[in-house]
Parts: C-alpha cells; structure tokens; sequence
C-alpha cells in the first residue's frame, strides 16, 4: 500500500482544507514524519490539516474511494512508532483541533479536542480546583488525543488509573468517514458494547478522536514526597509490594537505577540530589490528600517498611521547590538516556510483587547478549521502562543480538504474567513480539474488529499487527 499523490487528489484535499494547510514540501513531509521513536523517519506523501471533524470526515472519505493510506498524527511524543506514515499516504495532523471546549464544574467534566497539551488540560482544571490525574513524563508536550489513542499512564496512575479510566465519550471519525459518538457522559453505562473503551488505546487504527469527554476529579490540597535510595536494586523492587501489604497506596512510586539518576543529574542544570557511591536504585514515593496528619502518619508507615531493607538516609521534600526538583529529575530520565547513548526503549509490565525477577532477568539477558539496559518507570503498577543502551555495541550485534535480547526480555514478562507495554503502547516497533502475548485466535479476533471499522485497511496501516 504506497499511493502517489496525483495533482488530482491534492486539488481535493485543498478543497476540503484550503491551500494553506496541505503541505507537499519535503522539510514539512519529514517534519510530520518521526516522532520519538528512536531515529526513525516516515514522511507522508502530503501533510494535510484539518480544523474539525467535518473536514476529517471529507478526508477520509475521498481516502476510501481512493484507497490512500491515512495516518493520524498528534504531537509525536510517542515510544512505539504509532505515528509513522509507514505505507506514506496522507498523514493528517489533528494540531489544529486544540480547544478545550468546557470544564463543567457542575458534573465534574471537561470536554476537549485532541491537540490540547495534557499539562495545559491539568492546569485549566485546576484552576476550577478539579484534578485530572494521568500525567505522562512528556505532560509538557504530548497531546490529551494521543494519550487516549495509547491509554496513556503516567506517575500517578498508581493510585487514580490510566486515561481510560476518566473517558466518558468520544467524537470520532470512523474510516468510512462517518462522524458517530462513542457512549454517554454519565458515569455508569451498560448499554450494548463499550465503543469508547475499545477506542481507547486503538492507537489511530480505528477512528480519529475529534472530541473528549472525560470525568475529572477534586484537587487534593496536601501532598508528601520523599526519596529513598537503596543498596540494592532488587531490595527497592521487593519494597514496592511491601508498602502495598502494609496498606498503604501511594499516589505515586517510581523507581530509578543508578545510572538513570547519574545521567539525569548530569542532564539536567540545578538539581541538587547527592547520591552515595554505593547506592543502586532509588524509589520516588508521594502520598496525596486532604488531612496532612493522615499523610504524615503514611509516610511514617511507608518508612517502616523500608527500613527494613537496605537504605541510606531518606529525603523528604521541605518545599514545593524541592518536591518539584525531585519531579523533574524524574520526568527527566527518557531525555537524559536518550542523550547518553543511541538506545531502545522497552515498555514492560508485570504484577509489582515480580518486579524483583523481572528486573533480575532483564540484567541476565543483557549479559547474555552484550548490552547494558538502565531501568526506570511506575514501579507501583509494575510498569518497568527498559532502555537497552548501543554503548560500544558493534553495529552488527546492535542489530542482530539485540532484538533476539528484546525477545527473551518479553518472553520474561509475560512468564510473570505480564505484557508488552503498560502505556506505550504497540505501534509499529513492537508489533512483531504481539505473537509473545497473543494466540493466533486472538489475534484473528483483533484484525477481525479492525476489518470492521476500516475494510479497506487504510487507517494508520502497518501498526499493532506483525508482519505476516
């Protein structure tokens, strides 16, 4: 599936969008053609950019008569390709849907466009003192569109859940160009299949998010942060299931390797973190709510559980302006590793209590094949980022040994009872382990849902599903 662009195509994509905002020029095809995935680069035929569902609708339209690949593109912060015009075609940047369209107050609600910046959603909100929680490590840049298309998490997702967990209702654009709403915003719905949640995390495959309703929550006021850093990596992956046990539930509780947290400080100007020679990992614990007594005695509980393991002295957050230094260091990694080293990130899950195996497998497989890996992510919902680092890889075994490494490290995961990726979903890099995870009947079943929404196989093609 590779169509050319004829003079006649883009004359009627001008006529849907106007001259303006369809582009042919090589530096804006490119532009639109990556996003942080890795160094890859898929331009699209044309970029094209529509101002609302309407002339969505009209796109895809013409793009069935014509057969012509169609990739949504959002703010291409995205880990797993799903944004790459693989097969080129069209590739339709939803940047100039970016309005949030009403915070109702009343039912605790905001209604959105795609292209709204997730932190710019969190804080509009907050001002009405309502909390959305999900908040991805790119919340600065990537899109409220995106973060559904993936089921994005975030930090928080620990205590409050994912995105789909706050999706009430969708405006999408079906394939066939047909405009449908998904649900209801009403909380509860049990009315014939749940569309809304099967668009969630549907990675474009199925429709194009035109519209967001999600439920919102009330801000908490008070909030405890604190640092622990372990002797052992392992040690602070078993402490994450024994603060659980010990009936606690962060708000948030991410771990960090040594060497994300050297390469971060080294990135990142002003943070002021020292770090013990002998220390392996640290472990980023919040506590959130309303009564600061109850948060302290939390915090007092979650130090009786690492005090139990081997720990230096704990930091806790005095101010708001530490509290926010120990967040940045954190959102800060992915960029940190990336700038280190050429890498690959993995996005492995498992049930917390087997962080500790995964973590101690993934370092085998490493020594096995010959690279290093650094180790980050949501430890409290088991959610392990793997950056597996080129180094002084030779490019041979950069490109043979590692992607049989990457294998075994998911066949590791799902062992555990795990999967391929807790947020970042599928796309196009991991969409040839899918057979790790799934059965051929399942699978069958998944391209048989595709098939339904888009029988010409035209909407981001080359994603989720391996190549046959």
């Amino acid at each position: 599936m590779n169509i050319e662009i004829s003079p006649e195509i883009h004359n009627k994509l001008v006529q849907i969008v106007g001259s303006s905002y369809v582009f042919l020029d090589q530096e804006t095809r490119n532009h639109y053609g990556h996003d942080e995935t890795e160094d890859y680069v898929f331009p699209p035929h044309v970029v094209v950019k529509p101002a609302n569902a309407f002339e969505i609708s009209e796109i895809m339209k013409l793009a069935n008569e014509y057969k012509i690949p169609v990739t949504p593109i959002g703010g291409r912060t995205g880990l797993s390709g799903g944004a790459l015009s693989i097969h080129k075609g069209i590739g339709l940047s939803t940047e100039r849907l970016n309005k949030i369209l009403e915070i109702d107050e009343r039912n605790l609600q905001v209604t959105t466009e795609p292209a709204v910046i997730t932190q710019v959603l969190r804080e509009a909100v907050a001002e009405k003192n309502l909390f959305y929680p999900p908040d991805p490590s790119s919340q600065g840049s990537c899109w409220i569109g995106g973060n559904v298309a993936e089921n994005a998490g975030g930090a928080r997702a620990v205590k409050y859940g994912v995105t789909k967990d706050y999706v009430l209702n969708l405006e999408v654009v079906l394939p066939s160009g047909e405009i449908i709403w998904t649900g209801a915003n009403t909380l509860k719905n049990s009315t014939g299949y749940n569309l809304t949640q099967l668009m969630v995390g549907s990675e474009g495959t199925l429709g194009i998010i035109t519209k967001i309703v999600m439920k919102l929550l009330p801000k908490n006021s008070n909030n405890v942060l604190m640092l622990v850093p372990f002797y052992k990596a392992n040690e602070a992956c078993e402490a994450v299931s024994a603060i659980f046990r010990a009936g606690i539930i962060p708000s948030a509780l991410e771990f960090m390797e040594r060497d994300a947290i050297d390469w971060t400080l080294q990135f990142v100007e002003g943070l002021n973190v020292q770090v013990p020679d002998a220390i392996q990992a640290h472990l980023l614990i919040e506590v959130d709510g309303n009564y600061p007594d109850i948060l302290f005695q939390e915090a007092e509980k979650i130090m009786n559980v690492v005090e139990q393991f081997q720990i230096d002295e704990v930091l806790f957050a005095d101010t708001e302006d530490q509290k926010n230094a120990l967040w940045k260091m954190r959102r800060s990694v992915a960029e940190a590793v990336k700038a280190n080293s050429i890498y690959k990130e993995e996005d492995t899950v498992v049930p917390r209590y087997e962080l500790p195996k995964l973590l101690t497998g993934i370092k085998q497989i490493g020594n096995k094949y010959g690279f290093k890996s650094v180790c980050y992510g949501h430890a409290g919902d088991g959610n392990l980022h793997v950056n597996i680092i080129k180094g002084d890889m030779t490019d041979e075994n950069w490109n043979t040994e590692v992607t049989k490494g990457i294998r075994e490290i998911f066949e590791l995961t799902v062992s555990l009872k795990g999967t391929l990726s807790g947020e970042h979903g599928i796309g196009f890099v991991q969409k040839n382990y899918m057979d790790i995870a799934f059965s051929k009947v399942q699978l069958q079943l998944m391209k048989g849902i595709k098939s339904i929404f888009d029988p010409n196989g035209i909407l981001n093609p080359g994603k989720i599903f391996p190549d046959s």
